[in-house]
């Protein structure tokens, strides 16, 4: 099994930057994820990063919005600047491993206008 826990989640005004943290319980030799899911949506991916680092974004967050990961730490990043009230959601760090996906317990982010 794995336990993402992720961290960094809270309040911030349009503009503003925040970032997020997610350490998982063991080592991921394959993707991570952010995804977001905002009240009355479905859940969507922000961005995946390989184990070599390749990245890919959600066209929303593409330019302002940077995942990277720390592969000693077992930790992945989102980097969020430029904050729009649109961004508010329950964040979410995902990852597979041995065949099943882990989820983390979701973190709040909201972006005051």
């Amino acid at each position: 099994q794995v336990q993402l826990v992720e961290s960094g989640g809270g309040l911030a005004q349009a503009g503003g930057s925040l970032t997020l943290s997610c350490a998982a319980s063991r080592s991921i030799l394959s993707i991570m994820a952010w995804y977001r899911q905002a009240p009355g949506n479905q859940r969507e991916l922000v961005a995946r990063i390989s184990s070599s680092g390749s990245t890919n974004y959600a066209a929303s967050v593409k330019g302002r919005f940077t995942v990277s990961r720390d592969n000693a730490k077992n930790t992945v990043y989102l980097q969020m600047k430029s904050l729009k009230p649109e961004d508010t959601a329950v964040y979410y760090c995902f990852a597979p491993y041995g065949g099943t996906t882990y989820w983390g317990q979701g973190t709040q982010v909201t972006v005051s206008s």
